[in-house]
């Protein structure tokens, strides 16, 4: 849909924000991490630990998976590339930008329904949940619906339950999932459909229902190392297969490969 001017230049500005802080490029000796957005509570409590362990710098680089392939398409120098879902890591991989013998899957989530912390439980989103009443004329927050990976699978639930129709002109896409998160943390928008990791890290909105997994195409982290990496940059792959940092994710709304 077109957003007011106003929407478009909130969101701009909340993706600035959140985006421009970490720097593009690691150090001579230091690691570059392209990171899906959901990530970065987590790798920002992880990488740190890391570093002091080994005395090797690590640099993150945050943004919505698409951006960050296609960043890596045109030659950007990162090391690893960890994808909030399968399909854009299968297309760097096509293109022999990722070792095929160094990829994992690396983590799960799941899609949840946000609101405001005073807004009501819904339990559930049903064929018969009267989604756009509940936005009360307002937007449903969502990452870019056809590009960014939390957008494809809240886009595939919704069209799953039949209600994609009845809310499509009331959407507001954002260009990542923590953008589509901040703007209901805010009370721009009512409600948001984001990864159940980023509901935990944000107090200023509750889950008000989950969607069934079944609902869209699962959920997959994929994490890969880069075919121009640096040596280093295997050791910290491997480092987030740890028990150590799996406790990170799992307290931060992730689920393991076997769960």
């Amino acid at each position: 849909m077109i957003l007011s001017r106003l929407l478009r230049v909130f969101l701009a500005a909340i993706t600035l924000a959140l985006f421009t802080l970490a720097p593009l490029r690691a150090g001579a000796d230091g690691v570059l991490v392209f990171a899906a957005a959901s990530l970065k509570n987590a790798l920002d409590e992880i990488a740190p630990a890391f570093e002091a362990q080994t005395g090797q710098e690590i640099t993150v680089s945050y943004a919505a998976s698409s951006v960050l392939a296609r960043q890596i398409q045109l030659g950007a120098p990162a090391d690893v590339f960890i994808s909030a879902n399968v399909e854009w890591m299968d297309v760097l991989q096509g293109k022999g930008l990722i070792e095929a013998n160094k990829r994992v899957d690396l983590l799960g989530n799941g899609l949840v329904l946000i609101g405001g912390t005073s807004a009501p439980d819904m339990h559930e989103v049903t064929p018969e949940t009267d989604l756009a009443g509940a936005l009360a004329g307002g937007h449903l927050a969502m990452a870019l619906v056809d590009a960014v990976p939390a957008g494809i699978y809240g886009k595939a639930a919704l069209r799953s339950l039949g209600l994609w129709d009845s809310v499509q002109g009331q959407v507001a896409q954002t260009d990542n999932v923590r953008a589509a998160l901040a703007l209901v943390a805010v009370g721009a928008a009512p409600l948001g459909i984001v990864y159940r990791s980023d509901a935990v890290v944000e107090d200023r909105v509750r889950v008000l229902a989950e969607f069934s997994s079944d609902l869209h195409p699962a959920i997959i982290y994929p994490a890969g190392v880069t075919t121009s990496a640096r040596p280093e940059a295997l050791a910290f792959l491997e480092h987030l297969q740890s028990p150590e940092a799996q406790d990170i994710f799992e307290r931060q709304g992730f689920s393991l490969p076997e769960q």
